[in-house]
This record gives structure tokens, C-alpha cells and sequence, in this order.
């Protein structure tokens, strides 16, 4: 059975949002779940210029890779988030507590000049253990 255990260390910051630290025992399989974005049909960028809507976008895409490996966002260890302008953190913030709810796994979040097309304000990649 795979137990999921968030902590931080003693002396270490424990956010209210996120896990500094997760211990995985027992798992049976690793999940390694590229950038998602915001992609249509076609593979091009859709919501353009609308943050908010590629952030739902790109997490509803990282639920859906890690349920069609067998498992639930519960599952999900570490996110690491891109952001083309830092300035969304405030906005990143409510729509990944919609996913995730108050406090996420080990989580990074950085500004990047650009991602792999124009259009694309934000990449989230995640690794899951079932």
C-alpha cells in the first residue's frame, strides 16, 4: 500500500499552501507527467491572452494524465509550475486550491521568459506515485 506523507523538517517553513518535503513508502508505480498547457484538438495554445482559463486548462489536463495512469491528484508528490509573468501567482493561487485544495504537494513555481509557444502563459509538469 503507498503512503503519501507531506512534512517539512524541524527548523524548516511550513507553508500553509504547499509541502516543503514528501515521504512516498510502498509505491508500486511512478507516474512522471510532462508540461501540460493549454492545448486544443489541433495541439495549438486556446484560452489565448486569458491566464485563469490555461491554468484550469493545464491542471484538467494534469488530472486527466494522472487518472489515465491509475491514480487521483491524492497521488500526485511534486508539481513543478512555469509562469511566463509572475504577476499570476496571485491569480495561480485560487485555481490550484480548486485542484489540489488548501495545501499541495512539494510544489515549485517559477518565471520563464517563454514557453514553448507564444500563446502558452503556463506549464504545470507533476509526478504522481500509485
Amino acid at each position: 500500500m503507498t503512503n503519501i506523507e507531506p512534512y517539512a523538517a524541524k527548523g524548516v517553513y511550513d507553508p500553509p499552501i504547499y509541502a516543503q518535503a514528501v515521504k512516498v513508502t510502498g509505491a508500486q508505480t511512478i507516474l512522471y507527467i510532462a508540461g501540460q498547457v493549454a492545448y486544443g484538438p489541433d495541439g495549438g495554445a486556446v484560452h489565448t491572452g486569458d491566464f485563469k482559463a490555461q491554468a484550469r486548462a493545464a491542471l484538467s489536463a494534469v488530472k486527466a494524465q494522472v487518472e489515465a495512469g491509475g491514480g487521483t491528484m491524492a497521488n500526485i508528490v511534486k508539481v513543478n509550475t512555469y509562469l511566463t509573468d509572475i504577476r499570476h501567482r496571485a491569480d495561480y493561487g485560487p485555481i490550484r486550491e480548486e485542484f489540489f485544495g488548501k495545501k499541495m504537494p512539494a510544489h515549485t513555481l517559477v518565471a520563464v521568459v517563454a514557453l514553448a509557444q507564444p500563446e502558452f502563459l503556463i506549464e504545470i509538469e507533476a509526478i504522481a506515485v500509485l
